[in-house]
């Protein structure tokens, strides 16, 4: 009995943060659609405390299954079910989890392709500038042209 209730409300606990891990990946990706770079930075470290204690319990979780000579994975949640069926609301707990997870594989992949594209917007922004200050010239005292960092320095004699 000790291990079912620990086991459902972990499985609470996991959903609820996991709810909240959602709801922080889509602020994450309407940041990124909308360009506002600084408010990346501090969402990304919330991403990343929240990991920490999805982390966290995810391991509580399988450390309960293995109290119960259960393996520490998805089979050993569905070993438990199948064992408890009269545990209703942690069967339906473990769906809503791993529906969570999988929307939140989904919204994390889309976030990195954004992120990716902004990444290779800015790389090529980058060398277009490069490749323009590069072939900026400038006329010599003898009508020809001279690229910028060529010749005397100002202030040289």
């Amino acid at each position: 009995m000790a291990g079912e209730v620990k086991l459902q409300n972990l499985l609470h606990e996991e959903v609820a943060l996991l709810r909240d891990f959602l709801a922080l990946l889509q602020r994450e990706q309407q940041t990124l659609t909308d360009g506002d770079i600084d408010r990346l930075l501090p969402l990304a470290s919330e991403k990343s405390a929240l990991f920490g204690r999805l982390a966290t319990l995810s391991e509580a979780r399988n450390k309960s299954l293995v109290a119960q000579s259960l393996p520490p994975d998805r089979a050993g949640v569905d070993a438990w079910l199948a064992a408890h069926p009269d545990a209703a609301s942690a069967r339906k707990l473990w769906a809503e989890l791993l529906a969570m997870t999988l929307e939140a594989r989904e919204l994390n992949r889309v976030n990195g392709s954004l992120i990716n594209t902004r990444l290779a917007n800015n790389q090529q922004a980058l060398t277009t500038l490069l490749a323009a200050a590069n072939q900026a010239a400038l006329y010599g005292p003898d009508g020809q042209t001279t690229p910028i960092g060529s010749g005397r320095s100002l202030g040289s004699y």
